[in-house]
């Protein structure tokens, strides 16, 4: 598990940014737009990648901001 993945998660009647591998939330957001900005600030210090999940906890997006190791030319 790397820690630079940031992940935008369901809590409650709020959304959670909480690293990966920790049990602990950094941030909690009324919405989840509000908690993927916090997330997404925190990636580009990093240099990590946000995981944005559905209210079912399925994942529904992932932006990377940093050193990309899936981007392609073109």
């Amino acid at each position: 598990m790397s820690k630079k993945n940031i992940h935008v998660v369901p809590s409650g009647n709020a959304w959670a940014v909480r690293t990966e591998g920790n049990k602990r939330v950094t941030v909690t957001a009324p919405t989840q737009a509000a908690a993927t900005e916090a997330a997404r600030q925190i990636a580009i210090q990093r240099q990590g990648e946000v995981f944005i999940h559905r209210p079912n906890g399925q994942i529904r997006d992932r932006n990377s901001y940093g050193n990309d190791p899936e981007s392609s030319q073109g």
